[in-house]
């Protein structure tokens, strides 16, 4: 797989869009008048059944919880590339920073593409055991039909599939917009934080 923003994109707005979802749902249940309220004995889990272990196992495919796996891995790749770019601005030629940003991303990928799929059979393995519980626990049957309609929701996926053009689209405007005010700070912080790189290495 190629080392992208992509992927945390996707697994934050699908987390916010389902922390959203079930914020509203628990806003409505507090507003409710109290004659609505179930009876207190109704508060005990509801037992694991066939039919309610479907419901889990649905909302779980939908949700793809997993790919945290994803981020959890690129997160620090992410972070080695932008650190070398830092690292290298300032201290050689544009060609041999450039040649030495490709050399590294090559040993990035690699990294990236050896540990992902560890990363994500450690997810699928434990995904069951300690998320299963907790939707089991805090939800009832209702409650995930409402979260799997939530996920299936046709206007979710339209939503979704329009989320990386705007965030584009924005990012490119905020860049034309800002780029006379935020280069110069820029380019200021990675000299300064060049410059010290450069004395701490020299440094007896």
């Amino acid at each position: 797989m190629k080392l992208s923003f992509s992927s945390f994109s996707a697994l934050s707005f699908s987390l916010t869009l389902l922390s959203a979802a079930l914020c509203g749902a628990n806003a409505q249940a507090q507003t409710s008048p109290p004659a609505a309220a179930a009876p207190a004995a109704s508060a005990a889990p509801a037992p694991v059944t066939p039919a309610r272990q479907a419901l889990v196992d649905r909302l779980l495919s939908l949700w793809h919880v997993e790919d945290v796996a994803v981020v959890m891995v690129q997160r620090p790749a992410l972070n080695a590339m932008e650190q070398a770019r830092v690292v290298l601005q300032g201290r050689v030629s544009a060609e041999k920073r450039e040649r030495t940003l490709k050399d590294i991303s090559t040993d990035v990928q690699t990294y990236v593409d050896e540990a992902t799929p560890l990363a994500k059979e450690s997810a699928h393995k434990m995904v069951g055991p300690t998320i299963t519980p907790l939707l089991l626990s805090n939800f009832n049957d209702a409650e995930l039909q409402q979260i799997i309609a939530l996920l299936e929701s046709p206007l979710k996926k339209k939503f979704e599939k329009l989320v990386p053009e705007m965030e584009r689209a924005l990012g490119e405007k905020v860049a034309s917009d800002s780029a006379a005010a935020i280069n110069p700070k820029l380019q200021a912080m990675t000299q300064a934080v060049g410059l010290k790189l450069r004395a701490a290495s020299i440094a007896p």
